[in-house]
């Protein structure tokens, strides 16, 4: 959801209450006081209101693709994904929680426990949890081929352009990409099927450059007049790519924003990268030339 958001160049607040939607689910937005759940239903919405759209440009039969390859993902790639990180790799998954305190280490046992069995059970119930770690792998490796396969050469899923489909192929590779080391779909992945992995470092550059770079370390100036000093960039959980917020949208997601993009240290003034010549230089439907 925060992927569509930043690609449709829509401001947005996180906020981290733990407040679920009447569904019992997240992700869920509210725009100047009215509430809506679900990460399709929330992109309608916003589609209908506010004109945020990434699909102009595509035939009802690309639009058709693009639903089925959605769901793919959503619906089948997901689960296997959910299991590699939350049951197979649970130690290593531990590891990487973001819990302080005294008693870090005991919550954060109790917290990975508890989520690899709410995965466990959901995913039984669901029923790709009923066969075998090496079923359960077999099917995420076709998922992943077949992904790599549909993108091929192409700089995003439905061409040069970018499109929803996108926010949602990216936000499921990216933990094969980036939090499951060593595991069998970072090795697909960075391996055979790397057209895959540098999609996501394309789509990670352009979107979400603060991922490598330690906010810690930004400063801003303060410009009132009389004043030198600088101070730290304070993380509120915003983030606009045009630093505009003249809409009020909230979405409640388990995710952090950015007050402002700061520029990928891999990129120049004008935020295009400095690796690949292809990563940045097109201006899509969403951008002005």
């Amino acid at each position: 959801m925060e992927t569509y958001l930043r690609m449709v160049d829509l401001p947005y607040q996180n906020y981290f209450d733990g407040k679920l939607s009447p569904q019992g689910k997240m992700p869920w937005i509210e725009y100047n006081q009215e509430q809506v759940s679900g990460t399709e239903f929330i992109i309608d919405f916003l589609e209908e209101r506010l004109g945020a759209s990434l699909n102009k440009s595509l035939t009802p039969q690309e639009k058709a693709i693009s639903r089925a390859i959605t769901k793919m993902v959503e619906e089948h790639f997901y689960w296997t994904i959910a299991y590699c990180q939350w049951v197979d790799n649970l130690e290593e998954t531990q590891k990487m929680l973001s819990v302080s305190g005294p008693l870090s280490d005991l919550l954060r046992w109790i917290l990975s426990h508890l989520t690899g069995g709410i995965v466990k059970r959901e995913m039984y119930g669901h029923g790709i949890g009923r066969f075998s770690e090496e079923e359960v792998y077999a099917l995420m490796e076709k998922d992943m081929r077949t992904l790599a396969t549909l993108l091929g050469d192409k700089k995003y899923l439905m061409g040069s352009k970018l499109s929803t489909v996108d926010a949602a192929v990216f936000s499921h590779l990216a933990p094969a990409m980036w939090t499951l080391p060593g595991t069998r779909p970072e090795q697909l992945i960075k391996g055979e099927l790397i057209n895959l992995a540098m999609y996501c470092e394309r789509i990670r550059r352009r979107f979400w450059p603060e991922w490598f770079v330690d906010l810690e370390d930004f400063c801003y100036s303060n410009t009132t007049e009389g004043s030198d000093s600088q101070s730290k960039l304070p993380d509120l959980g915003l983030y606009s790519r045009t630093d505009t917020f003249q809409d009020d949208t909230h979405t409640h997601t388990s995710h952090t924003g950015t007050p402002k993009d700061p520029l990928s240290p891999d990129s120049d003034q004008t935020g295009h990268s400095l690796y690949d010549s292809d990563m940045d230089t097109e201006c899509s439907e969403i951008d002005k030339c």
